[in-house]
C-alpha cells in the first residue's frame, strides 16, 4: 500500500521531556498541604519534584533557540507515578502537571512558534488506581468490568506478592501495579480509541506508542491508525519498537519507530571501545566497531524499510529507558558530538533527550531522569550546548541533511564517509573517530569540489587536495566535517536511493 508519512516529521527536531524532571513553573496553582521533593533531589529517591507542563511553556524559547521543533513528552495523564507510565485516566492531564488548561497552553504557544507536541501513549497496561481495574478490586467477580482484565484467581493480590505468591492477573513484567488490559474486549478498545481520537483533536500533533508489540493484535493498530489519521492525516504516529520492526512499517500501522537501531549503532562507532561496563540491554547491541561495520549496519537499517519511513524514524542516541549517551560513553565528549554530528547528519528525525545538550551523564532509570538544573547554570557544559546549537542549525540549513539520498562513499578504519543527495543539493560528510589525524582518499566523484563548500565546522578550514584521480582529505583527531552545495530547487518529496 502507499507509504503516506507526516511531512513535517522529516523536517523536524525533536526534544524528549520527563515532565516531572524538565521544569517547575511558579504559575502552576496546587491545592494547600501539597509537598514536592526539592528540585534536583536524587532521582533514586523517586517521588514527584513538582516539574509541570506549565514550566514546559515557560522554557520554549530556550528549546526554540535550541534548534528543536517538535517536542516528545513522555506520559502526562493522571498518576501516581513520577513517570506516569501507570495511567489512571486516559481522559485528563494529571493536575500535578497543571491539568488538561496547562496542555492547552503548551500547545497553543508551541504552535504559534511552529512547534509540534507528540503525547505518550501507554495502552497496553493501565495503572492499578484506573477506575476500571479499582471497581475490579472493589467488587471481585461481580465487577462489570472483570472482563477488561486477565484474571487468574481470586482474591487479587495487586500488592502482596512475591515468587512464591505472583500477581494473579495478567500485568506488564509481572509487577502488579501495571494490570494488563484485555485489548480483545469491545470496551477496552473503544477506550482507547475515543482517548487517541479525543487528545489529537485537542491539537497533540500525534503519539509515540509504549510497548506496542505487547499489543500482538495487528487489526488493532491498523484501527489506531485509522482513527488518528481521520482526525489528522498529518498526526505522527511512533512506536516503540527496539529491532527490526518490518511488521509495523508497512504504511497500514505506524508511520516510524524509536530507531534503537541508530542509536546502538552510532553509539558503537563514535565511542571506539570506550564504554562503561555497567550497563548492558539485549535489544541495543553496543560495542566496538570499525566504520566498515558501522557501513554495514546503517546500510541493513535503511535497507528493511521504504524510503519515506527512513526519513521519518525517531533517531535517538538515549532515552528514559537507557543510560544518558555521554554516561555510556564513559563521558567522552569529543565520542558524543561525533553521535550528535551523525545524528543531524543521518537519515532520519534526531531527538534530543532533555539535558544531553548541557552535559547531563547518568546511568540506568531511575539516574537518568534527574531535574533539570535550570538553577545552577555553572554546572552546565556550555560548549557542548554551543555544539548542539550549531548541529540542529546545520541540519536545518540544509535540506539535503533531511531528505537527501543516502549514499555510503568510504567505510575504513575509524573513519567513515556519506554522501546525501537530491536535485537540490549535494552534502558529504566526513567524520574519523580515530584518536590520531587521519588522510583519507575518497572517490572523485564523491564531490564536485567547484560548487561545494565547507559547512562544518565553521573552523578550521579543512584542505581538499586532487591528486591521482581522488580527493584527499585531512582530518583532525575524533572530529567530522561537511560539504555542501547551495540549494538550487525544490526538494523531491521521495528521494529513493540506498547505495
Amino acid at each position: 500500500m502507499p507509504i503516506q508519512i507526516p511531512d513535517w516529521v522529516k523536517h523536524a527536531v525533536f526534544y524528549q521531556i520527563f515532565p516531572d524532571r524538565f521544569a517547575r513553573s511558579p504559575r502552576t496553582t496546587h491545592p494547600r498541604g501539597i509537598h514536592f521533593k526539592p528540585w534536583g533531589s536524587p532521582p533514586s529517591e523517586q517521588g514527584f519534584q513538582g516539574g509541570d507542563l506549565y514550566g514546559v511553556v515557560d522554557h520554549l524559547d530556550y528549546l526554540q533557540d535550541l534548534g528543536v521543533t517538535a517536542i516528545y513528552l513522555n506520559p502526562i495523564f493522571a498518576s501516581a507515578a513520577n513517570h506516569r507510565y501507570h495511567t489512571f485516566d486516559y481522559m485528563h492531564v494529571d493536575p500535578l502537571l497543571g491539568g488538561d488548561a496547562a496542555l492547552r497552553e503548551l500547545l497553543d504557544e508551541a504552535h504559534e512558534r511552529d512547534m509540534k507536541v507528540i503525547l505518550d501513549g501507554v495502552f497496553n497496561h493501565a495503572g492499578r488506581g484506573f477506575r476500571p481495574f479499582h471497581d475490579v478490586l472493589e467488587n471481585g467477580a461481580n465487577s462489570p468490568y472483570i472482563d477488561w482484565f486477565h484474571i487468574y484467581g481470586w482474591p487479587l493480590r495487586p500488592y502482596q506478592q512475591d515468587e512464591h505468591h505472583p500477581a494473579n492477573y495478567a500485568a506488564w513484567w509481572g509487577l502488579p501495579a501495571l494490570p494488563k488490559l484485555n485489548i480483545s474486549n469491545p470496551g477496552v478498545r473503544d477506550t482507547i480509541m475515543q482517548a487517541a481520537r479525543s487528545w489529537i483533536d485537542f491539537g497533540i500533533d500525534g503519539w509515540r506508542l509504549d510497548v506496542p508489540s505487547e499489543i500482538d493484535d495487528d487489526e488493532f493498530w491498523r484501527q489506531f491508525r485509522q482513527v488518528v489519521k481521520d482526525a489528522n492525516p498529518q498526526a505522527y504516529i511512533c512506536g516503540e519498537i527496539w529491532g527490526p520492526a518490518q511488521r509495523w512499517l508497512q504504511g497500514d500501522q505506524f508511520d516510524a519507530v524509536m530507531n534503537y537501531q541508530f542509536t546502538g549503532a552510532a553509539l558503537s562507532f563514535a565511542g571506539q571501545g570506550g564504554f562503561n561496563p555497567g550497563w548492558s540491554h539485549d535489544e541495543l547491541q553496543i560495542m566496538p566497531q570499525e566504520a566498515g561495520t558501522f557501513a554495514s549496519r546503517i546500510e541493513a537499517m535503511l535497507q528493511l524499510y521504504a524510503w519515506p519511513i527512513n526519513l521519518a524514524q525517531l533517531n535517538l542516541i538515549d532515552s528514559h529507558d537507557t543510560p544518558r549517551a555521554l554516561w555510556i560513553m564513559n563521558h567522552d565528549i569529543d565520542a558524543l558530538q561525533l553521535v550528535v554530528l551523525l545524528q543531524m547528519t543521518l537519515p532520519g528525525a534526531p531527538c534530543i533527550y532533555y539535558g544531553d545538550e548541557i552535559g547531563l551523564a547518568t546511568g540506568p532509570d531511575p539516574e537518568n531522569r534527574q531535574a533539570f538544573p535550570w538553577d545552577t547554570p555553572q554546572q552546565w557544559n556550555h560548549e557542548l550546548h554551543h555544539f548542539y546549537r550549531q548541529a540542529t542549525a546545520l541540519r536545518h540549513s540544509h535540506p539535503v541533511l533531511r531528505t537527501g539520498d543516502y549514499a555510503t562513499v568510504y567505510a575504513q578504519g575509524a573513519v567513515f564517509a556519506f554522501r546525501r543527495s537530491s536535485a537540490a543539493q549535494q552534502a558529504l560528510v566526513v567524520i574519523s573517530a580515530a584518536p590520531d589525524p587521519q588522510t583519507v582518499a575518497l572517490p572523485q566523484d564523491a564531490l564536485n569540489a567547484e560548487s561545494m563548500q565547507q559547512v562544518w565546522p565553521q573552523q578550521p578550514t579543512l584542505t581538499l587536495r586532487q591528486q591521482a584521480g581522488e580527493w584527499h582529505i585531512t582530518l583532525p583527531p575524533r572530529a567530522g566535517a561537511v560539504w555542501a552545495s547551495a540549494p538550487v530547487a525544490a526538494e523531491p518529496s521521495q528521494p529513493r536511493t540506498i547505495c
